[in-house]
């Protein structure tokens, strides 16, 4: 028995805004009207959709489950609407990690306004992993490979390069008695270790643990990590890249950090061997929705600018 369907975009729109004023002001209605179109629907259903906490709001299990079912017919629902009607759907949200939103999307954002003028794109930036989930987003960057009726599309692999600030890279080669990058090359690659004589700087996002990514780096020269390193510790790779460039020590950032469109990037790669973590990002999106154009054309751009990323 199909539920009151009045109630299916009131319900979309509270999970969507987590409040029940906000979807009142969206919808144009007042809150009792949105509080009583929930009940209608609980009711019908015989399941709580959302837990309720004072001001705090929370899908349930049972509610995760549900919208998850039905957003995706309600936005077909929407599309073949506006079809009919002559529309496009050219409002799409990208949830995207926020060090590869600053760093690499927003400075590649004119490009895309330009090739597809019309596409309103929405930026979702997240610190960790997205949910993969319509009330999160309509499309992924994301490091999920797998999710029941989400396409999945190889898009990136990671790599992360020992870096520093020009300043503190003059520093480097004083320190270590040379005068040219052939020379600092030369003895970095033969002895990769001597980077322990300076600051590292370790970002805990990356491994949920500080040091994690440096030890990983000394492992990936056959080195084990050495003792008595002075680190400077921040939460995110953000930040780690921040403090690099104010030459506070050597960082570890990813490679699409480094790959400005305008090459005035501040910090300089270190002669010193990336190394691949083995982690793979994937565009991914709902199955269903993969004919509509937001989806298509976004696809296309980010898959034809994928092609300046480094493949592992």
């Amino acid at each position: 028995m199909l539920p009151p369907l009045k109630t299916l975009p009131i319900f979309e729109a509270v999970a969507r805004l987590n409040s029940f004023s906000l979807a009142a002001l969206e919808l144009n209605v007042t809150q009792s009207a949105i509080s009583h179109q929930i009940r209608l629907l609980e009711n019908h259903l015989g399941e709580s959709l959302f837990h309720r906490q004072g001001r705090r709001l929370e899908l349930t299990k049972e509610g995760k489950y549900y919208l998850d079912s039905i957003s995706h017919s309600l936005s077909q629902i929407e599309d073949a609407t506006n079809r009919m009607k002559g529309q496009q759907k050219t409002q799409i949200r990208l949830a995207v990690y926020s060090s590869f939103a600053v760093y690499w999307l927003i400075p590649r954002l004119p490009d895309l306004k330009h090739l597809y003028p019309h596409l309103e794109l929405c930026i979702e930036m997240s610190h960790s992993t997205p949910e993969l989930s319509d009330r999160t987003a309509d499309f992924f960057i994301t490091v999920d490979k797998e999710k029941r009726g989400f396409q999945f599309k190889p898009f990136y692999a990671e790599e992360l390069f020992a870096v520093c600030s020009v300043s503190f890279y003059e520093t480097i080669k004083n320190k270590l008695g040379v005068t040219t990058d052939y020379e600092l090359s030369e003895i970095l690659r033969a002895s990769p270790d001597l980077l322990a004589q300076f600051p590292l700087i370790t970002s805990y996002s990356i491994y949920d643990r500080h040091i994690e990514d440096w030890k990983r780096w000394f492992d990936n020269m056959n080195l084990p990590l050495p003792e008595h390193i002075q680190f400077h510790r921040f939460s995110h790779l953000m930040l780690a890249y921040e403090a690099a460039k104010h030459s506070l020590g050597i960082a570890l950032v990813n490679d699409y950090m480094m790959n400005e469109k305008n090459n005035e990037t501040p910090l300089i790669k270190l002669p010193c061997r990336a190394y691949k973590t083995k982690e793979k990002f994937y565009l991914a999106y709902k199955e269903g929705r993969k004919n509509e154009d937001a989806i298509k054309n976004l696809e296309h751009w980010l898959t034809k600018k994928a092609i300046l990323l480094p493949k592992g």
